[in-house]
């Protein structure tokens, strides 16, 4: 039982209800037993049970576990696809009360580029984005909203100048851009969708997933999408099978449901 990976999945589900059946196991178990040497334990069963007396320990395994690399308006040229083009035409379609899921949402850099996306095109009181993600810590991070140069370096310097103030070698976002966002806990893989939505947004995450919990995912996702509504993924992403799945395809990583 020392090294079964089986017993570890099975003990993580009981835990934290995140199932690593649904990711690439070769890559998932390299991440986990890297971070189990790193705490210099020996074997999952030593592990699992420090995980259920240590608090701390049981908090960075899930933030470990839950990939999280992210920043403002990564890949520039699709976020410049997004101002000019889809949100303009969720607005001629939907009017400007647009209901818009950020799905695994990371640190916030993405739901908070969306607002400001979304500024240039709407008064900031209309603005409202849901943004989800499995792992608490990151979710507190997004809130404290504070972030490192590396990580704001592809906003438009209009709008870092706007919405950003520099805290030592930190920036800080704007507590106006802050009041957009409403964030929560949320399990891709088993907890509710929202419902009729006019865009989702979920971005370099899925590539970690199985191919059959990506589809299942990416199902759900047309699903509670609203009729013209649009799928925004990542640049490592692709939907090979859209059409039997129920997207048109806009643009390289924009999807329509028709």
């Amino acid at each position: 039982m020392a090294y079964d990976y089986e017993y570890l999945k099975k003990a993580v589900f009981d835990l934290t209800k995140i199932d690593l059946n649904a990711y690439k196991e070769k890559q998932m178990k390299r991440r986990i037993d890297t971070l189990i040497s790193k705490n210099k334990i020996t074997g999952y069963d030593n592990y699992v049970a420090a995980l259920k007396k240590d608090q701390r320990l049981f908090e960075e395994f899930v933030n470990y576990l839950t990939i999280n690399v992210s920043e403002f308006y990564r890949n520039p040229d699709q976020w410049a696809i997004m101002e000019k083009e889809i949100i303009p035409e969720l607005i001629g379609k939907y009017g400007k009360n647009l209901k818009i899921w950020s799905a695994a949402c990371s640190t916030g850099d993405e739901p908070y580029s969306l607002v400001m996306a979304l500024s240039r095109h709407l008064p900031l009181n209309n603005i409202k984005i849901f943004a989800t993600d499995l792992d608490k810590q990151v979710i507190a991070t997004a809130k404290t909203g504070l972030y490192s140069a590396k990580s704001i370096a592809s906003v438009p310097d209009d709008l870092k100048k706007k919405y950003f103030t520099k805290i030592g070698p930190s920036f800080q976002i704007s507590n106006e851009i802050k009041a957009r966002v409403e964030f929560k806990e949320h399990n891709l893989l088993k907890d509710t969708y929202p419902t009729d939505c006019h865009m989702i947004v979920c971005r370099n995450v899925l590539i970690y997933f199985t191919e059959e919990a990506k589809e299942e995912v990416f199902r759900k996702f047309q699903k509670n999408l609203k009729s013209g509504g649009i799928l925004f993924i990542g640049s490592t992403e692709q939907i090979i099978n859209y059409k039997e799945i129920g997207f048109d395809r806009k643009n390289s990583f924009f999807y329509e449901k028709p």
